[in-house]
C-alpha cells in the first residue's frame, strides 16, 4: 500500500494543476470577450458617426429638394403672372388699335375730302396737284420717319380744320400710348 498515497498525491497535484489551467483560461476568455466587446463598442460608436453624417447628408439634400420645389412654384407663378399682365397689355394695344380705328372712321366721316369708299386720304374735290401734294412723303413732327403729306383743304370751313386739328392730336396720343404698351410687352422666352 505504499503506492496508493503517491497516487493519491499525484491525482491531488494533477487536480490543483488542471484548476490553476481552468482558473488561468477563464481569466484569458473574460480578458477576451472584454477585449473584443470594447473593439465592438468602438465599431458601433463609428457606424452611428457615420449613420449620423449620412443623416445629415440626407436632411441637407431634402432641404434643397425643397428649396428647388419652392423655387420651381415661384417661377411657375412668376410665368402665370406675367403671362396674365401680357393677356392684359395686349388686350389695352387691341383696344388702343380699335379707338385708333374708331377715330380714323370718325376722321373720314367728317372729312369732305375723303371719299366715302377709298379711305387713302385721295379723295373727291382734290385737284391733281393737290392730289401729288397728298401722296408726297414729308418729315414727321417727331423727327421718327415720313408721314403722308396732309391735303390742305383751303376751302374747308374754320369747323373742319379744328376736328382736323383734334384728329391729329388724339391719333398722335393713341401712337405714344401704343409705343408705351408695346414697350411694357414681355419679350418671348421669359
Amino acid at each position: 500500500m505504499d503506492i496508493a498515497p503517491w497516487i493519491w498525491v499525484v491525482i491531488g497535484v494533477v487536480v490543483v494543476v488542471l484548476l490553476v489551467v481552468f482558473l488561468m483560461t477563464g481569466r484569458r476568455r473574460r480578458a477576451m470577450e472584454q477585449k473584443r466587446d470594447e473593439a465592438n463598442r468602438e465599431k458601433a460608436a463609428e457606424i452611428r458617426r457615420k449613420a449620423e453624417a449620412v443623416e445629415l447628408d440626407a436632411r441637407e439634400k431634402e432641404a434643397r429638394a425643397s428649396r428647388a420645389r419652392a423655387d420651381a412654384e415661384q417661377a411657375q407663378v412668376e410665368a402665370a403672372r406675367l403671362k396674365q399682365e401680357a393677356e392684359q397689355k395686349s388686350g389695352d394695344a387691341r383696344s388702343l388699335r380699335e379707338d385708333v380705328a374708331r377715330h380714323t372712321e370718325k376722321a373720314n366721316a367728317i372729312d369732305p375730302d375723303v371719299h366715302e369708299d377709298d379711305h387713302t386720304g385721295r379723295g373727291r374735290g382734290m385737284g391733281r396737284d393737290a392730289q401729288a401734294d397728298a401722296r408726297r412723303e414729308v418729315p414727321d413732327e417727331a423727327g421718327s420717319g415720313t408721314r403722308q403729306a396732309e391735303p390742305h383743304a383751303e376751302n374747308s370751313a374754320d369747323g373742319a380744320r379744328r376736328v382736323e386739328g383734334d384728329e391729329r392730336v388724339q391719333a398722335e396720343e393713341l401712337r405714344r400710348r401704343r409705343e408705351r404698351t408695346e414697350g411694357d410687352a414681355p419679350r418671348s422666352g421669359i
